[in-house]
């Protein structure tokens, strides 16, 4: 690993200081290692850097390793060389260095507490240096696999800095070791919007291991030599029983209000501080969803500029994602009586779940858009001012998800990104309890799925055995789309179908846009700039490859010229 300059660069020489807020991340002053470990707030100080650590929008709008963008569902003007199965062995990355430079920091922290008299005072921030290097070792976990695992800060001629990568089944058991420690000491409640609690880390336990039990579950490819049925039980145990946990606190519950009705969804994620724009003059303090998540407050200039990155023919929106919605009679497009087809250009849009209709937008819907006038308060209902959604363009489909409805400059949406959602834990429990036996109660399915599913579709009958075997639907298939309509553009997908071993049957195929031949559009849209297929779809983006070796990321060669010992991913080899 090429550890040396960061671990001489320690975070010793810069730290994050508190001003009006603990989550102030910006360093105001230093602290030099003889003073730093003295007192309970020093501790604290140290530890409030980690939470600039997290995701953020980028990991739903930008390129980064969970982003849609590299998964089946959405594309853009270019082709991304990830989801097209094109990317080579780098001779760098961020991710790997980054991630162990921060694992250094919180085991700095670790360290100095075990001589520190005082250790109730300090058992938050040890909870949270724990929490933090769990998150960083599930990051190198989903990217990597395999990791070297340390516990100590190591000094920098370190035999351990240079050694093989642990095992992955023991990079997944420190994680959920160190959350499970994390949870025993962080409070019931956060402190602070965005601060971590007790089950913050019970969640992101539930996430990892659902993602490590359905990994060994269903590889039995390269990545294992044969699927563990012992292992993938005992962790998806752990999943259900740490998602029931959260489920049981009573802290948490699906953001819905009875004015925003079934556009509860799209508005939960353009909730802002003293600028309600949404028609209930909500704000985040509203939102009883966010478990964890990126805290943004007005004023502030995120690196993001959401509404134009995202609303309108920014993100080309696939048909895959948009056939995956259900119709209002719970039955898939290709079995409900209620579809409407293609022919006009709304038609696919009606007796749809409601979600669907909050993430995109449908030819002629109005809608606001930094591009255009905006109705600064709910009473100015001046629609005329409004911008009119005219899909011939990119794939004719468009996103409205993260759309601001206020005007503010570029930049500056103030909206938080849900790291961990209260849905998410419902339908991780829903996934584990039927991985666990290949079955799942109805009283299940109703204290989990169901609740998703009806939160802005009341009237759509629920998911339950009954329904699955009177339709000749398949259970498993229902619960996945589920999980993947409801976490669409917040950077799932593609670790979903990682997991799942699903992904060399979904990401080779070709990424379609509207159908075009003999609808509205063929008379409509003279020249959409696409090739149209034998099916007559618009044609993306074709010739998508996807090998085992893509379950995996490539160790970047510099790390394996400096630590001989690394293994590089199965699969990927120098020069190809």
């Amino acid at each position: 690993m090429k550890l040396k300059q960061y671990i001489q660069a320690a975070c010793l020489a810069s730290l994050a200081t508190v001003a009006s807020s603990c989550l102030d991340l910006e360093p105001k002053a230093q602290l030099s290692d003889t003073t730093l470990w003295t007192s309970t707030s020093n501790f604290q100080l140290f530890a409030n850097q980690f939470y600039s650590w997290t995701l953020d929008f980028n990991a739903a709008i930008g390129d980064n390793i969970h982003s849609d963008y590299r998964s089946d569902l959405i594309c853009a003007s270019s082709v991304n060389t990830y989801s097209k199965g094109t990317n080579t062995i780098p001779t760098s990355d961020g991710d790997y260095t980054n991630a162990y430079k921060r694992i250094y920091y919180t085991n700095l922290l670790l360290k100095n507490a075990n001589t520190f008299a005082d250790k109730s005072g300090i058992a938050v921030p040890v909870a949270e240096a724990k929490f933090f290097r769990a998150y960083c070792y599930f990051e190198l976990l989903q990217k990597f696999g395999n990791a070297i695992i340390v516990t100590e800060p190591l000094d920098i001629d370190s035999e351990t800095l240079y050694g093989k990568q642990n095992d992955r089944s023991e990079v997944a058991d420190l994680i959920l070791q160190d959350l499970e420690e994390a949870a025993e000491g962080l409070p019931e409640t956060s402190s602070e919007a965005g601060r971590l609690n007790k089950y913050v880390a019970l969640a992101l336990k539930a996430r990892v291991a659902l993602y490590e039990g359905t990994w060994q579950k269903f590889h039995t490819n390269g990545m294992n030599a044969t699927s563990n049925t012992e292992r993938s039980t005992a962790l998806l145990t752990e999943a259900r029983d740490a998602a029931k946990a959260v489920m049981n606190s009573g802290n948490y519950k699906l953001f819905y209000n009875e004015t925003l009705g079934n556009q509860s969804y799209r508005y939960m994620f353009t909730l802002e501080d003293g600028v309600q724009c949404n028609p209930a003059n909500l704000s985040k303090a509203d939102n009883t969803e966010y478990i964890f998540f990126k805290r943004h407050r007005n004023g502030d200039k995120t690196a993001y500029n959401l509404t134009h990155g995202m609303v309108g023919n920014a993100c080309y929106v696939t048909r895959k994602i948009v056939n995956m919605y259900l119709c209002s009679d719970g039955l898939p497009v290709e079995k409900s009586p209620k579809f409407k087809g293609y022919s006009g250009v709304t038609d696919e849009f009606q007796n749809r779940d409601n979600r669907m209709d909050n993430t995109l937008l449908y030819h002629g819907e109005q809608y606001w858009n930094n591009d255009g006038k905006f109705r600064t308060t709910w009473t100015d209902a001046d629609l005329a001012s409004c911008l009119t959604a005219n899909v011939r363009a990119g794939s004719g489909y468009q996103s409205q998800k993260w759309g601001t409805e206020r005007q503010v400059e570029d930049y500056y949406e103030s909206y938080d990104f849900p790291i961990i959602r209260y849905a998410e834990m419902l339908l991780t429990y829903t996934e584990a309890v039927y991985e666990l036996s290949g079955s799942i109660s109805d009283a299940d399915l109703d204290l989990s799925l169901n609740l998703v599913r009806q939160r802005i579709n009341p009237t759509m009958p629920k998911l339950s055995n009954a329904f699955v075997t009177a339709n000749g639907l398949d259970m498993r298939e229902e619960i996945r789309r589920e999980r993947t309509v409801e976490f669409f553009l917040e950077g799932r997908r593609i670790d979903d179908l990682k997991r799942w071993a699903t992904a060399e049957v979904e990401m080779p195929q070709d990424q379609q846009g509207v159908l075009y031949t003999g609808t509205w559009f063929e008379g409509n849209w003279t020249s959409p700039g696409r090739t149209i297929g034998s099916d007559g779809c618009l044609v993306m983006y074709t010739e998508r490859v996807w090998e085992d070796k893509h379950y995996l990321y490539p160790l970047p060669s510099d790390q394996l010229q400096l630590n001989p010992q690394l293994e590089q991913n199965p699969g990927w080899k120098a020069g190809e």
